[in-house]
Formats: C-alpha cells, sequence, structure tokens
C-alpha cells in the first residue's frame, strides 16, 4: 500500500511527525508537494471539501487530515498505536505534544500568525520568558513522568508518540538550546528515548538523507537567540 502526503515542501513543520511515522513502519508514501510544488499542494486542498490545511494523507478517494488524526489512521492500520486502551493513551499524548508544538509557535508569533516576527519581537520577548521558565520544563517534566520501565510512553515497544516526542524535542532544542541544555540533566529518561529513536534501524536510512528537512526560520521551531535563556 503506498500513500499520497502532502504538505509544503520547505519546511519540517507538523508534515515531519507524518513523515517519520511513515518511514518507522516501513510504508511507501509519495511527498507530492516536494515533487510537485507547493502551488499544487494548494490546488489539491482547494479541491477538498473536508481538509482545511496539511498535512493530509490521500488514502484512495479519502484525505485524512490534522496530524495526529493521520497517525491514529496509520496505527490502527499497521500497528504501533497501542491496543485496548493503551491506544488512547498514545493518542492522549500526541495531542499533547501537539499543544507544545503550537505553544513553542506562539512564542515567535504571540500577536498574529500573519504578522512578521520584527512586528511583535517585544511580545515575542515576553512570551518567551514565560514558556523557557514555566511551560517548557512543566510538558518537560510531564512527558518524564509518563515513560514507563521500558523506556517508551506506552508499553514495551515504540509508538507514533514515541517517535513524534523525538521531533518535539528536537525542534525545542533547535529553538531554544541554551534552555534545553540546562534543563536536559533534569529528564534522563527523556534525552534516553530520543536517543532510542534516533536509533531506531527503520529511520537510519530517513534521518541520514536529504528527505529530512532541517528546521529553519519558516517553520514551527526557530531559532532566535534573544528568545532562548538558561
Amino acid at each position: 500500500m503506498s500513500y499520497d502526503l502532502w504538505y509544503w515542501s520547505g519546511i519540517p513543520g507538523r508534515g515531519e511527525i507524518v513523515r517519520l511515522f511513515l518511514e518507522a513502519l516501513g510504508q511507501p508514501y509519495r511527498d507530492l508537494a516536494r515533487d510537485r510544488g507547493d502551488e499544487a499542494l494548494v490546488a489539491d486542498r482547494d479541491s477538498r471539501r473536508d481538509v482545511y490545511a496539511p498535512p493530509y494523507l490521500v488514502v484512495g478517494d479519502s484525505a485524512i487530515s490534522q496530524a495526529a488524526n493521520i497517525l491514529l489512521f496509520l496505527a490502527d492500520r499497521h500497528g504501533h498505536g497501542g491496543e485496548g486502551e493503551d491506544r488512547y493513551r498514545v493518542h492522549q499524548l500526541q495531542l499533547t505534544i501537539a499543544d507544545v508544538a503550537a505553544e513553542a509557535h506562539d512564542v515567535h508569533h504571540p500577536v498574529g500568525v500573519g504578522d512578521y516576527y520584527e512586528d511583535q519581537k517585544a511580545e515575542a520577548l515576553r512570551a518567551a520568558a514565560q514558556f523557557r521558565s514555566d511551560r517548557m520544563p512543566g510538558f518537560l517534566d510531564h512527558f518524564e513522568a509518563a515513560i514507563g520501565d521500558g523506556g517508551w510512553l506506552v508499553g514495551d515497544d515504540w509508538t507514533y508518540a514515541d517517535v513524534s516526542l523525538f521531533q518535539l524535542m528536537e525542534g525545542l532544542r533547535y529553538a531554544f538550546p541554551r534552555r534545553m541544555d540546562a534543563v536536559g540533566a533534569d529528564h534522563p529518561k527523556l534525552g534516553a528515548l530520543v536517543e532510542r529513536v534516533r536509533q531506531l534501524p527503520e529511520l537510519a536510512d530517513y534521518l541520514a538523507s536529504d528527505r529530512r528537512l532541517p528546521f529553519n526560520e519558516d517553520g514551527i521551531f526557530r531559532h532566535y537567540p534573544e528568545l532562548d535563556a538558561a
């Protein structure tokens, strides 16, 4: 089975956690905006009634959107989403990961998504101080406590939430390297989980390839040195 993934071609963004899960599952997919351009993405999106924004996954005549929803769909088909009640635990952790990503984005765009960072820099400095001192440590404490004795978030094997948490941690480290260095020692299980995901053989080729898009100042996680501090 092959899937068609639509997401913006130049940023990791919310589409990257879908890519990572597809790669870890070994599922073939076409990354269509990277093949055909963002104009093709816009045209395809505008032709669909049920899709507001990418990422979305085209499966036959259907399109599944919202990153957490896509991951749940894929896990129901291919595994690594938890069994029984654990299925809901995995999904709620995924939704919390999405919350953190949204807050990290709002640090550099606290007033208006459509406005330039430079036009809201004073507000971003205030938002960053609170995110670094309060929100970030609280979320990291939560994930640290959620990791079980097996080293994964749920059960004895990795799930899509572990893979997404890896991407979240990589994004936070890109955006706030000084703060992440300062709090890293307080979250040893979380650091170990990140390395376990990085070492998954299913992801090795992808992480080493140019298909793995680097973080940049057009995406969710952006590094502005003035917003970071230990």
